[in-house]
């Protein structure tokens, strides 16, 4: 049994479906082909992969088109080994480009609802606040949310870290705590661990996306390990970003041995080189990882779940 919990639905847009919903919705890509847009797929940082990120989006319009990027990837996943997935999506995303947000919901929980049945995968929707966005857009964004009666698990915060703090967003978690929503964070991944301490303290996130840079603050690794507080870490992500040199050098085996509640995950899977199957793959091959390792990630990863 494994448990994906941290990955993006926008990111398992595939390369062939961006053209096939181009194509549908009779959108211009600035790509002359599949191999033309793949040739972009080189990220120097974290604002290099958002740019792509967000443009091809620009195909996601109705929810036929939302219903069948999440049935892809719980497709894949599936094949992937995975009996559970909590996906991210990305309201301000779409809204902010005229898409209405019954037309992303809709979508995405027609897949959600025909995960079990179709492909053995037990699904759920989380909502992230964009976080290089206005705070009072949050706000509405998650107020539009409750009056559709969004069928989410939990709020979470995403995008560009640096200079976008959590404290920015502690009134929007509260109050989504307040509607017995799950929060989680992205935090400690390109920002430093001060991050993490404001996810854990202002916004009460369950737990931390990323949390790599909490290797930096001794006083944090022993929170997270007493408080045994979830790291959703995404190795092929820290390496294709530039968060980490490479894949030998990542620090998810000092993560283990420090006690760390470390899963693994494919953060952006159509962007980033793989899906979780084949992290697990390269954590093996590159890195080393036991089997026993191996086990202990899936483990955490059902253990640090809310299904």
């Amino acid at each position: 049994m494994l448990a994906e919990l941290h990955v993006h639905i926008e990111g398992t847009l595939e390369p062939e479906l961006i053209f096939a919903l181009a194509e549908r919705n009779r959108v211009v890509l600035p790509y002359a082909d599949l191999a033309e847009l793949r040739s972009r797929y080189e990220f120097t940082d974290l604002q290099s992969f958002l740019d792509l990120y967000y443009a091809n989006m620009r195909v996601l319009q109705t929810a036929e088109d939302f219903a069948d990027l999440a049935r892809a990837y719980l497709r894949r996943a599936a094949r992937a080994g995975v009996t559970r997935a909590e996906f991210f999506f990305d309201p301000q995303a779409h809204t902010s480009r005229g898409v209405p947000l019954t037309e992303v919901v809709e979508g995405l929980a027609d897949a959600v609802a025909a995960g079990r049945r179709e492909f053995g995968v037990d699904a759920a929707m989380i909502a992230s606040v964009v976080r290089d966005r206005p705070v009072h857009e949050a706000e509405e964004v998650f107020g539009e949310l409750l009056r559709l009666s969004a069928p989410i698990i939990g709020l979470g915060l995403d995008s560009a870290e640096v200079g976008y703090p959590p404290s920015l967003f502690e009134d929007v978690f509260a109050r989504a705590r307040a509607e017995g929503l799950h929060a989680v964070a992205h935090a400690g991944e390109e920002g430093p661990p001060e991050y993490v301490w404001q996810a854990l303290d202002l916004l009460g996130a369950e737990r931390i996306d990323h949390g790599i840079r909490s290797l930096e603050d001794p006083l944090l690794v022993t929170r997270l390990v007493d408080e045994q507080i979830p790291l959703t870490v995404c190795p092929l992500s820290n390496v294709r970003l530039r968060v980490v040199d490479s894949l030998e050098r990542h620090p998810l085996p000092r993560m283990l041995e420090a006690g760390l509640l470390v899963t693994v995950n494919s953060d952006d899977p159509a962007y980033f080189g793989g899906y979780v199957d084949d992290t697990f793959a390269a954590l093996r091959d590159r890195l080393g990882l036991t089997s026993e390792q191996r086990e202990t990630l899936a483990r955490n990863s059902i253990a640090a779940s809310f299904g």
